[in-house]
């Protein structure tokens, strides 16, 4: 279950993602185009994040990336950061149907 926070995915997920998100958001690298098949879409919304209209989005999923690989040197971040806007169109950004995207970043920051 997730309630809250922010949660990157770097790799596949497996089916029924988001079934238990009630809260938070998730940034989802889908590079096989599976994703939508594996999520549970009456729970969740789901929006890529390759348009004008997700800049903040990401620039906050390019922050995380940066603190990633400076923690952990995964050089699968690395290679991710290094072609970050060749990337971007494989992001989704999940979140719950309840939650507004407008407020997803600020709503983290103020339980922070």
């Amino acid at each position: 279950y997730m309630t809250g926070g922010v949660v990157v995915v770097l790799g596949e997920t497996g089916i029924n993602f988001g079934a238990g998100m009630t809260g938070g958001f998730s940034l989802v690298l889908d590079l096989d185009n599976k994703f939508v098949d594996r999520c549970n879409l009456e729970l969740i919304e789901i929006q890529r994040l390759d348009t004008v209209f997700m800049e903040a989005h990401q620039g906050y999923l390019q922050d995380l990336l940066y603190k990633y690989v400076d923690e952990t040197h995964s050089q699968w971040g690395h290679t991710i950061l290094e072609h970050f806007y060749d990337h971007l169109h494989y992001f989704w950004l999940v979140k719950p149907k309840a939650a507004e995207l407008e407020t997803l970043i600020d709503n983290l920051r103020r339980a922070a």
